[in-house]
C-alpha cells in the first residue's frame, strides 16, 4: 500500500505511551478531525487542486456545474488557461460570481450579484451552472439565470491545454481569466465539466497535485 488512508487517527499509543499528535516533528496534508462532516472536499485556503495533466482542451463547449459552500467574499473556483490568452474562469470577488471566457478576442464575464439579504458566503451550499456555447456564455446560480452579450461573435473557440486548476493556481502558472489571487476556503462538490454528450465528474482525490485540499469530507461547520 502506498496511499495515505482518508481517515481520522486518535489517541494512539506505543509501548503505553500516548503519541502527541499536537505538536508533531512533521506534517503533510493532514487536518484535524471534524465532529460531523460532510460529503465533498475541503480547500484550507492555501493551496489548490490540479485536474488533467496533459491539458483540458475547452474550444467551442463546455459545460460547468459544481457546488460550493464557504464564508469568505473572495477565492478562485476554477481555471483552465492557455500559453496565448484563450481561458475560462471562475471566480468569487466581494460575495458575487464571475464567469470570465477569452476566446482570443477578448475577455467577455458574465457576473452574478446576490440581491438583497442573499448571501452566497453563507456557509450554506450553493449550486452553479456555468456554460459556454461558442461565443454565448451563461451563469446559472441557485437557479438565477444571468447572461452577458459578447461582441466578439466571430470568436467562438477557447484553445485551451493547460489543466484545470480548482480552488487556486500555482504562483508561477498564469491564468488569463482570473482576476483574483486568493485560493478559496471551504468545501466543493460534484464537479463535472460536460461537452456535448460527455460528462466527466472529477474526483479530487485523483489529482496530480494537491495543496491544502482534503477531498475525503468537509467539516460540518466552521
Amino acid at each position: 500500500v502506498t496511499h495515505s488512508i482518508p481517515a481520522c487517527i486518535g489517541s494512539m499509543t506505543i509501548n503505553s505511551k500516548q503519541l502527541d499528535s499536537e505538536s508533531p516533528v512533521s506534517v503533510f496534508a493532514v487536518d484535524k478531525c471534524y465532529v460531523t462532516v460532510q460529503d465533498g472536499t475541503f480547500f484550507d485556503g492555501s493551496g489548490f487542486a490540479a485536474l488533467v495533466r496533459e491539458g483540458y482542451k475547452v474550444r467551442s463547449d463546455v459545460n460547468i456545474t459544481l457546488e460550493f459552500r464557504t464564508t469568505v467574499m473572495h477565492g478562485v473556483l476554477l481555471g483552465v488557461s492557455s500559453a496565448k490568452v484563450d481561458a475560462i474562469g471562475l471566480e468569487i470577488v466581494h460575495g458575487k460570481v464571475l464567469f470570465h471566457v477569452n476566446n482570443g478576442a477578448g475577455r467577455i464575464t458574465a457576473m452574478y450579484e446576490p440581491k438583497g439579504t442573499n448571501n452566497l458566503c453563507d456557509g450554506k451550499w450553493h449550486k452553479l451552472q456555468a456554460n459556454k456555447s461558442k461565443h454565448h456564455i451563461s451563469l446559472i446560480i441557485d437557479g438565477n439565470l444571468v447572461q452577458t452579450d459578447n461582441p466578439h461573435i466571430q470568436s467562438t473557440s477557447a484553445d485551451t491545454n493547460n489543466p484545470i486548476y480548482v480552488g487556486g493556481y500555482p504562483a508561477d502558472v498564469k491564468q488569463n481569466c482570473l482576476t483574483s489571487k486568493s485560493s478559496f476556503r471551504g468545501c466543493l462538490r460534484n464537479l463535472v465539466l460536460t461537452k456535448g454528450q460527455h460528462a466527466e465528474m472529477f474526483d479530487f482525490s485523483r489529482a496530480f497535485d494537491l495543496r491544502g485540499v482534503f477531498p475525503h469530507s468537509c467539516p460540518g461547520a466552521e
